[in-house]
């Protein structure tokens, strides 16, 4: 116990707190550059999945059916484009997908 009490009391290897206020506020911005970058990238991961999921062909079709005593009509459902689709459903190589905008808006001052 008097090991632990005498560790405890010991101040030589104190960390000055100028130093440790720098190095936690590098920390810090280093922090707030690498979450922006992982909410953009995940932001465009998302997108890409909902443009992969709109691309899926969902049409079918149905044709009619005739035997000795009964026939059954045909049916037919074509999907069509959504609203913020184009003639390139994947986005392209280089930008941001369809209908996905990642931006700044600027702070608005206090009065």
């Amino acid at each position: 116990m008097r090991m632990f009490q005498q560790l405890w009391n010991d101040e030589l290897g104190a960390v000055v707190s100028a130093e440790l206020v720098l190095v936690l506020t590098l920390l810090v911005l280093g922090m707030i550059v690498g979450l922006t970058t992982l909410r953009d990238q995940i932001v465009q991961e998302l997108g890409d999945v909902a443009l992969a999921i709109a691309a899926v062909n969902q049409s079918y079709s149905v044709s009619g059916i005739t035997g000795h005593h009964s026939s059954t009509a045909g049916s037919i459902f074509i999907d069509t484009l959504d609203d913020c689709d184009g003639d390139d459903p994947a986005g392209g190589e280089a930008g941001e997908p369809a209908c996905i905008d990642v931006c700044q808006i600027a702070p608005v001052g206090e009065a």
